[in-house]
Parts: structure tokens; sequence; C-alpha cells
């Protein structure tokens, strides 16, 4: 990637936001960039980012410098940065750095694409327009807009990154497209093999989904019951989610995004044992407003829909990804709707939601020709790759339902300067769980050779990954 022009910058407010660990100042940036970095007198989009910095921290430091800045990769595609009150982990890292949390393009306040933003571009300019303007917000685009912010904002200085999940794809497109831009990498959750495409990554990930299925149900064993009973149900009855859209068994499955973090399985427990009316007539065929609530709100694309229409594209390079996941779901039969026992399923993209979610149909035609696009750019370069020097620091969970651990493992053995931490202590959510994630990632920085596995742990910790 060729380095971006100078960007239109504003900064757009600074404010401060009082809290109970100290002040902190918020300040928000907005940069005009081109929709499409190798045409940078054409289209252009708004990219958004908001700035904290603890001024207790600030204080600490001599007079006339400045905390360095530290960019959060958020994780999805589609999903938004973290908004305040920001997360313990966030929290500790403003006693060392800026924190910057950039709106990944289409969303947040990024010129986002929402439902209705998508639908207002569909009637102008048609299903093939959309999902021509759609390829331009993969993680080559959100590196070439984190490159025209910091460039706004610090000149030639590099920053440190930490990419959560999708953040982590981010990561290695940047290191592929411009390092230069780096000083140092954090990836928790989201190391991948650079080489795989979305077959491949479904092959795994379906693998650790029926593993993860077997654990969840071997420590609540009565969930098996109740989801079965509630599958049967929905067989025969016609239940309405809050946004019209009928709850059926195959939705049902796709509950078990779940089961990728901690938070999400001690949730789903809670969802499925309170699932019908306690104590009324009729109870055994009626199920509760608070269940079907709280399923609409973890099934609909009504806040994310970039999520469904772009995620086996965050894989393709130069390659169709022809609904990947419906071919590999094909080949898995003890993975289907109507097996026994039934299976939860996770990240696995299919045609049928954008028939059924409301705030999808209308972009099923986008859907099925970004499906059938083959012009996708490569996203890694495989020999800048492997002699990065730009150290990279990342978490590896031995369970991860959404990235998985060998995919990782091939991708700190292939790409310089890889220090990978495998853990079997945490889910896909680990930088949630506390400090220690972070707090282990940041010893290997200060001194790879004396970072150790932490003493109250007793499960597996091991240091992989080449280091040259």
């Amino acid at each position: 990637m060729s380095r971006p022009a100078v960007p239109r910058y504003r900064r757009l407010a600074t404010t401060v936001w009082h809290r109970r660990a100290g002040d902190v100042e918020i300040t928000d940036h907005e940069i005009e960039v081109p929709l499409r970095h190798r045409e940078p007198d054409g289209r252009t989009i708004t990219v958004f980012a908001r700035e904290f910095v603890s001024i207790s921290a600030r204080r600490r430091l001599a007079v006339g410098r400045d905390l360095p800045r530290l960019v959060y990769l958020q994780g999805g595609p589609g999903a938004r940065a973290i908004r305040p009150p920001l997360p313990g982990w966030c929290a500790r890292l403003l006693d060392d750095y800026a924190v910057v949390m950039l709106d990944q393009r289409g969303t947040g306040r990024s010129t986002p694409c929402t439902a209705r933003s998508l639908g207002e571009l569909l009637s102008r300019q048609g299903a093939s327009g959309v999902a021509e303007y759609l390829t331009h917000f993969r993680a080559d685009a959100i590196v070439g807009d984190a490159e025209a912010l910091r460039t706004a904002l610090q000149q030639d200085t590099p920053w440190t990154s930490l990419g959560q999940s999708f953040g982590g794809f981010v990561t290695l497109s940047y290191l592929s497209a411009a390092p230069a831009g780096l000083l140092e990498c954090y990836v928790t959750g989201g190391l991948p093999d650079p080489t795989a495409d979305a077959r491949t990554v479904y092959e795994h990930t379906l693998t650790q989904t029926a593993a993860t299925n077997a654990a969840y149900f071997h420590q609540w064993p009565a969930d098996r019951a109740q989801l079965h009973r509630i599958r049967a149900h929905l067989a025969a009855h016609d239940e309405r989610l809050p946004n019209g859209m009928r709850l059926t068994p195959r939705w049902l499955q796709m509950l078990g995004g779940k089961l990728g973090g901690r938070s999400g399985q001690d949730q789903l427990h809670a969802l499925l044992v309170d699932a019908f009316v306690p104590g009324v007539a009729g109870a055994a065929s009626m199920l509760s407003d608070v269940f079907l609530n709280e399923v609409g709100s973890a099934l609909s694309f009504a806040a994310a829909p970039l999520y469904a229409v772009l995620h086996e594209s965050i894989y393709a390079q130069g390659a169709a990804t022809d609904w990947a996941a419906v071919e590999v779901l094909g080949r898995h039969p003890e993975l289907a709707v109507d097996a026994d026992p039934m299976c939860l399923l996770g990240e696995v993209t299919q045609p049928f939601f954008f028939t059924d979610d409301p705030a999808l149909r209308p972009l099923a035609p986008v859907a099925d020709l970004l499906a059938e696009w083959t012009d996708w750019p490569p996203l890694y370069d495989a020999d800048r790759l492997a002699g990065n020097q730009v150290p990279v620091y990342a978490a590896v969970y031995a369970d991860d339902m959404f990235v998985p651990r060998h995919l990782s493992l091939s991708a700190a053995g292939t790409v310089g300067s890889v220090t990978a931490w495998l853990t079997e202590d945490y889910l896909h959510d680990g930088i949630r769980d506390g400090d220690e994630v972070l707090d282990r990632l940041r010893a290997f920085a200060a001194d790879p050779a004396d970072a150790r596995p932490p003493r109250s742990s007793g499960r597996r910790h091991r240091r992989v990954g080449r280091t040259d």
C-alpha cells in the first residue's frame, strides 16, 4: 500500500470524563479519507476515533511530553469501537498510553453502514453498486484509515496497536502494508493464518464448536434436554421475536455464538433455564417474553449488518467465498439442525440470515453478489510478514471457537518477530476476564526472556513462535 495522502483532519471536541479512578480527557477526532485508498482524489468517507488520556498519568510525565498512543483495533467485522465506561483492562492501559478507539469504516460514526443507510444506497445504486462499495470495507482499507489518522495525529512517529479478534487480522494486514507505522503490536484471540481461506477456517472452527458444545453440556447437562424441548416447541409453534422475525430451530441453533466466551456461556445457561413461562396454564407451550426479547437481541443483525455481509469476505484473497459455511456444514451431518444431540453453532454465515432477518432482507442480493465476488485483492504480504521486524505479542487461546489455535500457531511460526502465548485458561473473550492476559503480553514486551506463566494457574501455558 502506498502511503496515504495527508487527510483532512478535524478535532471535534475535547471533554473530561470524571471517574472514580481519576479524570480522563476525551478528544474526538475525525478525518476524511478516500473510499479507495488507491484513488486519493476519488470518493471520500469520514472516519471517527475517540482518544482517551488519563490526566493523572499525563501529570506524571515531564512538562512538554505526551503519552505514547495505542490504537485499539476492534473485533468484528462490523463492530464499532468501545464506548465509555471503559472496561478494566482498558483503564489499566491509560496508565501508560493515550488510547485511541478507532471506529472502523462503516461502524459507529465512521460513515456507518447501517440497515437504513445501506437501504438508501441500494435504492440509488442497486445491488451491484452496494456490493462494489462494500468491497472497500475490509482489513486492508481499515489499515489505510488507521495510517491516515496516525499521520494526522503524530506525523512519522509510529504507534502501538492492540488487536482483539478481527483486530488481529487487521494487525497482520497492517504489518503487510505499513509496518513503519507500528512500534509494537499486541493481539488477543486474533492471530490468523494469512494463507487460510474461509473453508479451511470453518473446518477448524466447527471442530472446536462441537468440542465446546460437549464441554458446555457436560457442565450443565439439563440444558441439553431444555434445548431439545425448545427446538421441538419451535418446530410446532410460530414464535416471533420483537423484530417480527419468526424464531425457528435453525435460528435457535445460532445461539451458539454465546458459547465462545465465559460470560456468554453464563448468559446462555440463564437464557435456557428461563425459556418457558412457569406456573401458568399452557406453560409447556409458552416461551417467556424475556427469553424472546433476549434471543432477539442476540440474533438480530440490525446493529451490525456488516458482520453478516462481510464475514466470509475477511478471508477472501483472489477467489470467491461462495457461501463457504453452507458447503462445510454439508460435510458434517452431526451439526445439522435436526441432529440428536443438537449442536449449537457460532460464526457460520448462511443465506437464510438474509431471507429471515428484517434488517438483512434488503441486502440479500448484495450478499449473493459478494459470495460470488472473485476480484478480492490480497490482504497479506507473505514475504513482508516472513521478514517482519515489528514485535508482535499474541495471546492464543487453546479452546478458541472463532480463531483456531492451530492456524494461529502456524502463523506464529511463519510471521517474523512473533511471540505467542498459548493458554488453556481463557476463551475468545479472555481480555475481558481480568488483567492477566494483557499483563502477560506486556511482560513479554518488557522482558521476553523473563516472562513466565502465572503461578496461580493450574492449567497449561506455553510460549511459542518465532522471535527473529
